[in-house]
Formats: C-alpha cells, structure tokens, sequence
C-alpha cells in the first residue's frame, strides 16, 4: 500500500482470542474491504498495516476497552457516558480488570501498544479535523446508532431469537446503507449491505456478519470524527483512566439540551 491518503479503520475487537473480530476500511468515502474472521492481535495488526503506505495518516476505531486501570467497577468514562446514553437504551457496559485481563493483560491495550510500537499510532481522546496523523481511539457503536441514525433507541441485534436478530440486523444495514447520502458520504457498501440474504445466515455465518457491521461502523465513525473534528464529538473519560469518543449530530445534540 503506497497511498498518502488518509484511511479508516474499524476494528469490532472481540474480548477474547477465541472469538473472532471484525476489520473494515474505509478510503476517499468508499469501502474497500470489510472482514469478520480476525483472531489474534498479531492478524488484526497485519490489517492495519496492510492498508499504510510509509507516510498514511488513519485514525483506528476501536469497540472495545482500551485502557482499564481499574481492578473492578466501572471506569469513569462509562459513567458519564452513561449519565447521557443511558435515556437512550444506550449506556456502556462496565469494564475492570477482573472482567477482562488474561495473565493480567487486557487485550485492547495490548492492540493499542502494538499499533503504537509497530506503525507509529499515537491514543487519541479527540480527533482533530483532517488530522494527518495516525491516532487509534475508542468508540462505542450503540450511542452512536442513536445520533447517527437518528434513532429513539438502540438497536437490539444482540439479543433475541434468530428471526428477531436478523430483522434488527436488516435494520441495522438498512441505516448503515443511508450513509451514502450523509456528511460525510459513505459509498460501496451495496454489495454486503444490500446483496447479502440475511434469511439465510445462522450460526457463525450470522455472527459473522454482525461483526462485519459493527466493524463498517466504527470504521464510519473514525471516518465521521476526522471529517468534522471535535466540535461534532464528545469524549468522556481520560488517557489515563479510559476514555470513549462518541459522535454527536448536531441534531443530536440539540436533541440532548432538550432533554
């Protein structure tokens, strides 16, 4: 890869090495590649790094804890996160060490030490507009369905019967699909979003394809932070103590000063 052109990575990290996670790209508003089958930390790297030329600025997405200082309870930043999301079905889950240390390391901060060490990331509690730097951060993708999308709640593809996840996953690649025509636009997204059956899938296949859409909306969301920058965003927590990055529409933010 020999582009100088920023890209945009989301990466649905699964908590465990066991379980895939999900990659996707984005370039110049089009997505070029989108993946649920990534395992270890070592494949989820070599994804990044195949999408950098010597000089690509990015910014990484991540779902996932990156920095969990805390032995138990909730960090602060999901906290405050929760003091806005929470009226929206839309809080963060909480996260210590006790849930999520493996030989005492968490693994989004192992990602996170790699991508620094390996390609020259630097953690970013904000992204600044059209930043030129490699910055990795962390998202969470329900309360950004919310303002992105719109919507008056979170969308419920993680729980139910089969039949009521795939109606929720229809929907949610539905929303994902009307990206084309947001700020900024989001193109080539009808093959996986409107070509793929999602009557047919079950098992793994269904999973898989959750991750996938999880991964294309972080990627958007890193993609949506760069475009508009600090002033379409808010982050709570710290560096220090954990942090998450969550896009705010400017709809959705007079939406929340109404409330």
């Amino acid at each position: 890869m020999s582009s100088t052109e920023p890209v945009f990575i989301g990466i649905d990290l699964a908590w465990g090495e066991r379980n895939p996670s999900g990659g996707a790209v984005i370039r110049d508003g089009r997505l070029v590649e989108i993946r649920g089958d990534l395992t270890s930390l070592e494949s989820i790297v070599d994804f990044v790094a195949a999408q950098l030329g010597p000089t690509t600025g990015a910014v990484v997405a991540v779902d996932a804890p990156l920095r969990v200082p805390n032995a138990t309870g909730i960090r602060p930043c999901e906290r405050a996160l929760n003091a806005d999301w929470a009226r929206f079905q839309a809080g963060a889950h909480p996260a210590n060490r006790r849930l999520l240390a493996r030989n005492g390391a968490v693994r989004g901060e192992q990602l996170v030490e790699m991508l620094v060490r390996r390609l020259r990331f630097t953690e970013a509690t904000t992204v600044p507009k059209r930043s030129p730097d490699r910055l990795v951060c962390e998202i969470y993708p329900h309360p950004a369905h919310v303002s992105l999308f719109g919507l008056e709640k979170t969308l419920k593809y993680k729980r139910g019967s089969v039949d009521e996840r795939r109606q929720a996953l229809s929907d949610y690649a539905q929303h994902l699909r009307s990206l084309r025509k947001a700020k900024p636009s989001l193109k080539k997204t009808k093959a996986l979003l409107e070509q793929t059956d999602v009557t047919a899938l079950r098992g793994r296949a269904l999973k898989a394809f959750e991750d996938q859409l999880d991964a294309l909306a972080c990627a958007y969301i890193a993609y949506y932070l760069w475009w508009h920058g600090p002033r379409h965003a808010r982050t709570y927590g710290t560096l220090a103590e954990g942090h998450i990055i969550v896009p705010v529409t400017p709809q959705m933010s007079t939406r929340m000063m109404a409330l």
